[in-house]
């Protein structure tokens, strides 16, 4: 067994919606369902953009994986991509075997709604809940933004084509009355932005990152005067009531230059498998793998990455039926 790592860029908002385009026609030729047919060994896990948690957080499940899993002939490889929109679609495609990506946008995927109206995704299959991830409004000190609303006419970076970001970012800006036109938007790569950030190509950067996120943190050791900007007040009612978001606060002393609570929101970050290409006896030993085997992360997240979170909010994404397996026997479903 072995693992390896590839690193590529991410598609770029034309290419996402070819790949949208591609799973609707998939979806409306195959039914979708599962068979025993396509089930292979050779694992691709698609993760996110450099700069973020997805991108070392799935090159080190794939060592995991790869390492401790006795299955002949497995190999897995960490894939970077544009995150959770284009993972799921590339599941739906057959390109990938196994993704990370916000529960909200796989509850879109397998409804055929936002990011993939018309697009439903029918052969993905819960592993399970990983860690909470906290939108996380970056600027400096210097820019004097202090309040959402502070980002009218401003240069914001949104997220990566392809992932949950940015449909995050715009409801966030939507429900302080910024439309599309109210500021210039990036689509850039959570490392492209930070980097933008600095040398003063862009104003704010909104990320979707778990908590503490280690790039935010090497931001504020080059800059000395990162902040976060706060979701509060009427406009976080508004979020949470128009998304799958929950209200959640990032507490002080998280990062070095965080002195207050912020205010924000927040999503679970999960791990999924294609039912059509992942057996249900390889998805059972994922799953174990990937709880039984968490401490061995070195990422900051592993503390929050549980058995008994596993399965809660799972809402309309079905179980791997492997996870399902492992789930049951360990009390956490009937």
């Amino acid at each position: 067994m072995r693992t390896t790592t590839h690193a590529r860029r991410g598609r770029g908002a034309g290419s996402i919606t070819a790949l949208l385009a591609a799973v609707a026609v998939t979806a409306a030729c195959s039914g979708g369902g599962s068979g025993g047919d396509g089930f292979t060994t050779d694992l691709q896990l698609g993760t996110g953009s450099t700069g973020g948690v997805y991108y070392p957080l799935g090159q080190e499940y794939a060592g995991i994986f790869a390492d401790t899993i006795e299955v002949e002939g497995l190999n897995v490889t960490a894939v970077e991509t544009g995150a959770s929109v284009e993972n799921l679609a590339k599941i739906a495609r057959g390109e990938l075997q196994l993704a990370i990506a916000q529960h909200n946008t796989a509850q879109d995927a397998v409804n055929g709604r936002g990011e993939f109206e018309g697009a439903t995704v029918e052969n993905v299959g819960l592993l399970g809940k990983l860690y909470p991830e906290a939108a996380q409004i970056i600027t400096l000190e210097s820019s004097g933004i202090d309040s959402v609303a502070d980002l009218r006419g401003k240069t914001v970076a949104i997220g990566p084509p392809g992932g949950g970001t940015r449909e995050a970012a715009e409801q966030i800006l939507a429900a302080y009355g910024l439309d599309e036109g109210s500021y210039t938007a990036l689509e850039e790569g959570f490392a492209d932005a930070k980097a933008k950030l600095q040398d003063g190509n862009a104003d704010a950067s909104i990320e979707i990152l778990g908590v503490p996120a280690a790039s935010l943190q090497e931001l504020h050791a080059t800059t000395g005067q990162v902040k976060l900007v706060p979701i509060d007040g009427p406009e976080l009612d508004t979020v949470v009531g128009n998304s799958s978001f929950e209200k959640y606060e990032i507490p002080a002393g998280t990062y070095d230059f965080l002195d207050e609570p912020v205010p924000t929101v927040s999503v679970f970050a999960s791990m999924y498998a294609s039912t059509t290409q992942v057996s249900e006896e390889l998805g059972y030993e994922l799953t174990k793998a990937m709880y039984e085997r968490a401490d061995s992360l070195t990422l900051a997240q592993k503390e929050l990455i549980t058995l008994e979170e596993a399965t809660v909010g799972q809402g309309d994404v079905p179980l791997h039926p492997g996870a399902r397996k492992y789930f049951a026997e360990h009390g956490l479903i009937g």
